[in-house]
């Protein structure tokens, strides 16, 4: 109990936690020609560790251009976005290749593998510049590999597979660096129903092993998987339920 007449402590703030996104007044223009393209305006969004987030809109709305920006491959006009307690809209070049090679994973609508190699090959590729030892890339190929259901395949080359094993692969590729946020942009895209219902039980399963994943769609039926589902309009967020 506190004496009358003593100040009453002020508890700290919480420690940021990894996969923590916090998004701030976020703006980002393109110069077309004579025209200004406004393709974020004043975005603001709170994501909690290990939240599974659906980003829904229209082609244009800017859910796309607002991932890249978390993932540090876009560079906002204006506004701030914090990681885990970083910010990396003040983070160089270097510091930001740091950040999407170790804390961040990728997946796209393209699974953008490598014809040639196989998929433990493709899977253990990020390893190379992040400096991982042969064996070591070898092993945690296997392992992410195993983790997406795969590792009958990992002899394959994307030719052999079909297209709802290549998103696992890289699946399975975003996951081999360990990192604390899944980004996918459209995963599904290239899939048809059933396939696309597997891909989004496996993004819920690597979100309930703690990862902050947060996906874009245009599909109600898939984002109704999310815990979080933002809607985008024009480049602003008009709703989140």
């Amino acid at each position: 109990m506190t004496s009358l007449g003593q100040p009453t402590a002020t508890p700290a703030p919480a420690a940021p936690t990894k996969g923590q996104i916090s998004v701030e007044d976020l703006a980002k223009e393109y110069q077309i020609g004579r025209q200004r393209i406004q393709a974020l305006r004043g975005v603001r969004l709170a994501v909690a560790p290990g939240a599974f987030v659906a980003i829904m809109g229209a082609s244009g709305s800017g859910k796309s251009t607002l991932l890249n920006s978390i993932g540090g491959l876009d560079h906002p006009t204006r506004g701030r976005i914090m990681v885990g307690g970083d910010e990396i809209t003040a983070m160089n070049e270097a510091a930001l290749s740091a950040y999407r090679r170790r804390r961040v994973g990728f997946v796209f609508q393209k699974f953008n593998l490598i014809a040639a190699f196989t998929a433990a090959e493709n899977v253990a590729f990020p390893l190379v510049f992040a400096g991982v030892r042969e064996r070591q890339r070898r092993e945690r190929a296997e392992h992410a590999l195993a983790a997406v259901g795969l590792s009958h395949r990992q002899g394959h080359r994307p030719s052999e597979l079909s297209g709802g094993e290549q998103q696992r692969v890289a699946m399975a590729r975003a996951l081999v660096n360990d990192p604390d946020i899944l980004l996918a942009d459209e995963p599904t895209g290239n899939l048809d129903s059933q396939t696309s219902l597997e891909v989004m039980k496996l993004l819920a399963e690597i979100c309930a092993g703690g990862r902050t994943v947060m996906m874009v769609t245009h599909d109600e039926r898939l984002a109704s998987h999310a815990g979080q589902i933002v809607h985008m309009r024009d480049g602003a967020i008009i709703a989140t339920s």
